[in-house]
Order: C-alpha cells, then structure tokens, then sequence
C-alpha cells in the first residue's frame, strides 16, 4: 500500500507539500499541486482517513440518530441533513434508536465512539437528565423535534401544542362538537403536546372532552385502522376525527370506505404531518404542516455554524405548525 512518502518521492516534493496539496490548501502552485495528484492516481494512494481525523481532532462525519429508517417521515429528514453537511464537505453516519432508551443509548455511543465531530439526534425514549448530561461532553449535540429547557439553545422543535389547537379548532369552526381522537403513543412527548392543544381548543369552546371517544394508536397506518374499528364500534355518536398523524388518518379512512362510511359526508377526518401521500388520495386530507425537512436542515446548519465555523447563517430553533385545508373535513350540516 502507498504511503505519503511514496507520494512525494514520485512527485518530487516535500512531504509538507503533499500534505499541503490533500488538505487543500491554497498555499501551492497548481504546476505542483497537479504533481502531487497525479503521483496519487498512479500511486492509487487513498489517504488514511482516521489517521487524518487524529492528526487534525476533525473526523468532517457527523453522526445522526433518528427513531426510525422507513416511513414517509424521517427520510425528508435525513435527506435535508445529509444534503446540507455534503455540501460543506461532510458526511453523516446514521442510526436509528426505534424509540427504545436502550438502543438510543446505545446508538448514542456507538456515534461517539465512530469520533463524530458532532450529532444531531431524534430521541423520544431517553431522558431530559442524560440528554442535559450528554451536551456537557465535548461532541456538541444538537436535539430535533423535542425541547428541553435547560438545553433550548440546542433543540430545533416544532410547536406541537399549537398545532394540536389548530386541528381541533378548525373542527370546531365547522361545527362538529362530538370529536373523536386518535393520538400516537403517549410516552411520546409530540403525541402528549398534540392532545394537549386538542383538548385546550375544546375547553376554550366551552366542549366537553369526551374520553370514551380516545383511542392510543402508534403513528402507524394500522392502528388507525384499529382505532377506528374501535370507535366505530362504541355505537356513540360523532361527527368528526381528528388523528395524531397523516399515516393513522389514512388507516382509519380506509376503514371507513371498508365499513361504508363515507368521507367526509359521514365523518370529517384531519390529519397531522402534511405529509405528500394523502394529498393524493380521495378525499384529499386536511393537516397539519410539521416541516421535519426544514428541521433537519436547520439542525445540520446548526452544526455547520457551531461546530465548523460558518457564520453567514441564521438559527431557527422554534417552527409553528400551519394549517392545509382540503377536501377531508366539510361544515356539519346543521351544526
């Protein structure tokens, strides 16, 4: 295997050239910088990577836990960080956690320990103490899609207690008062905050909250198949469900199509996530925007500006939900 030596003995120069010329370092003519890349091809010298990352204590990876790989959700995430560090020259090493303290522990220190110069992390099972704990080291962190006082200026989050109160609250202009809910599983803070803006809405409107009209689903399409075969079930009446996320409110509207109830004339249904493929179905699903693509591009530009010293960007920490009315949730008839 060619060395660095080797290198500058075909080309002709000094070693402290060659390691000019990999480092990219304006300081060389280009007669000899082409010196030095052409001994490299006819070499096949690959420069040792960690050899580099201890000489400079700079690893350019950086490493990115997520919750999951599949689903619509996280890939416009990983797309929009990956896209953003390699365009700054870095790339990203990426681990999923599935929600389980455990294994984002675990994944944590698997990262740590591949010597990323920085992680951005979506976490959901861990603590607010060990995520306090883990930015006192010296890998910087960055959280996505959660918020933790103590560290705020480390969390890029989305305001999912607004958007809650958004979805309920347009139900409600439109005059459904008897609202059945399908939330994501409750050890999650996100699922939490949106039930929290679901029941402010009602309270404001002077609703009763009615909880035999809940069901806890998982965020995926099939428990909101479950969780409207249980509702529909319970033989109570209402006009109106609004679901933790678009891949529940897509299960639960193809039971209803199943069940010959139809939608939106029997039930108005809302969404949550704005994510692209229920806008392309009949009916096409009112939501919520929840803009994981532009957190997972501010979260990587965090990076850039703390850890690799561009300056010319601004932070974004705090993003709020918007509405997108369409064709899924229509006025009650006389509501």
């Amino acid at each position: 295997m060619a060395t660095i030596y080797d290198v500058s003995v075909l080309a002709g120069v000094s070693l402290a050239t060659v390691s000019r010329v990999m480092n990219k370092n304006t300081n060389v003519s280009e007669k000899t910088k082409q010196k030095v890349l052409d001994a490299m091809t006819q070499l096949d010298y690959r420069p040792n990577a960690i050899a580099q990352s201890l000489a400079s204590n700079c690893s350019n990876s950086v490493g990115v836990l997520v919750s999951q790989l599949d689903g619509p959700f996280y890939g416009p995430m990983m797309t929009e960080i990956e896209d953003a560090l390699r365009d700054a020259g870095k790339h990203v090493i990426i681990a999923a956690g599935k929600s389980n303290e455990s294994l984002e522990k675990d994944a944590v220190q698997f990262l740590l320990d591949r010597g990323c110069d920085a992680l951005i992390i979506d976490v959901e099972a861990v603590s607010d103490d060990y995520l306090i704990d883990l930015c006192k080291r010296s890998t910087p962190i960055v959280l996505i899609n959660r918020y933790v006082a103590a560290i705020r200026e480390r969390c890029i989050y989305l305001d999912n207690e607004l958007g809650g109160y958004l979805a309920t609250q347009h139900m409600l202009s439109l005059g459904h008062k008897h609202i059945a809910y399908i939330s994501g599983p409750l050890f999650k803070l996100d699922a939490r905050q949106r039930l929290m803006g679901h029941k402010k809405a009602l309270t404001e409107s002077a609703i009763p909250y009615e909880s035999e009209l809940f069901y806890e689903g998982t965020f995926k399409e099939s428990s909101g198949c479950d969780g409207m075969r249980h509702l529909l079930s319970l033989q109570r009446p209402f006009t109106a469900v609004i679901c933790a996320n678009d891949q529940m409110a897509s299960g639960a509207i193809s039971t209803c199509l199943e069940q010959g109830v139809k939608v939106p004339e029997d039930l108005s249904f809302m969404g949550y996530d704005n994510i692209p493929f229920p806008q392309y179905i009949s009916p096409k699903l009112t939501s919520v925007s929840n803009p994981i693509h532009e957190m997972g591009k501010m979260a990587a530009l965090w990076v850039l500006k703390h850890v690799y010293n561009k300056t010319d960007v601004e932070i974004i920490s705090r993003f709020t939900p918007s509405l997108f009315v369409r064709d899924s949730a229509i006025k009650l008839v006389n509501s």
